[in-house]
């Protein structure tokens, strides 16, 4: 039980009201800033601004999954006002406080160094990055789904990545009919692409066979489809980048030469927000318990 602990969440979507709940039925006090457009009907659920906020008695600090920009500020999809952390904000919180956060940069994990507040990435962890894939694979399915004209089933499917999100993608796109090649540094990879039965794919060898795909979703979260890959793609392909912002595809060369794509941001938020709530949830659960005994 959290009794007595004050979280705060900072932005983020429809998956943190579900995190709001379990954390209300583990006894915690909730906070929240960035939901301003939702009505609050908990009792133990206190809606505030960045300027009403008391920092001073807030024990752990929860912001988006997809953390905060390279200025503090983070989505907030209840709310207009413009969210953000710094490190005024951090020096009010006691010294104890810790922050939760789905991913971090190079802004959000120096903020938390030099002001001395211990910072946990929640998708470090393999097993909420697992879990977290399923909504995106079925996300990404609904996105080609709508985004063709022709059947997933039959079609050719390039998967970049072989990492925890693209190995749920291309054994889901597997088991729907399509035909699945995925695209892999590591030996060890490619050896599991062939045991399931996908065909395996040197990544330095993608742009000899990218210009026969029907569809190519980019699992790698650094620049890969750059202009050089792009040029080798047909104008027919669709190109689904699942990647976290800026993304691994140089989209505005892809405009330009008539590549259609989507960037697929915050998939499990928008597919399937209740599930997506229930596994943060948990998690968050499970780690403000452990800081909570600390602290006991």
């Amino acid at each position: 039980m959290l009794q007595g602990m004050n979280i705060l969440i900072m932005g983020g979507d429809a998956r943190f009201l579900i995190v709001m709940d379990d954390l209300i039925g583990n006894g915690a006090n909730v906070h929240v800033i960035g939901y301003d457009q939702f009505t609050v009907q908990q009792p133990n659920i206190h809606s505030h601004s960045l300027d009403t906020m008391d920092f001073s008695k807030i024990d752990a600090i929860v912001l988006p999954v997809s953390g905060t920009n390279a200025q503090g500020k983070m989505e907030a999809m209840y709310s207009e006002e413009e969210i953000y952390i710094n490190a005024e904000i951090l020096n009010q919180t006691p010294k104890h406080c810790i922050i939760y956060s789905g991913t971090t940069n190079d802004f959000l994990t120096q903020l938390a160094e030099e002001n001395q507040r211990k910072l946990v990435t929640l998708f470090a962890r393999d097993d909420l990055a697992i879990y977290n894939s399923i909504p995106t694979a079925e996300g990404t399915l609904k996105i080609a789904i709508d985004e063709t004209d022709t059947t997933i089933h039959g079609a050719k499917i390039l998967v970049l990545g072989f990492g925890r999100v693209g190995f749920t993608v291309a054994r889901l796109f597997k088991n729907v009919g399509a035909h699945v090649h995925v695209a892999a540094r590591k030996s060890t990879d490619i050896a599991r692409i062939t045991e399931l039965g996908l065909q395996p794919i040197r990544l330095n060898e993608v742009d000899q066979q990218i210009q026969d795909m029907d569809i190519c979703i980019n699992t790698i979260p650094h620049l890969i489809l750059n202009k050089e890959l792009l040029d080798q793609v047909s104008k027919e392909t669709l190109i689904i980048d699942i990647t976290s912002a800026p993304g691994g595809t140089d989209f505005a060369y892809a405009e330009k030469v008539g590549i259609k794509t989507v960037h697929g941001l915050g998939l499990p938020g928008k597919t399937a927000p209740k599930t997506a709530g229930k596994v943060i949830g948990r998690i968050i659960n499970e780690l403000l318990e452990e800081q909570y005994k600390k602290q006991s």
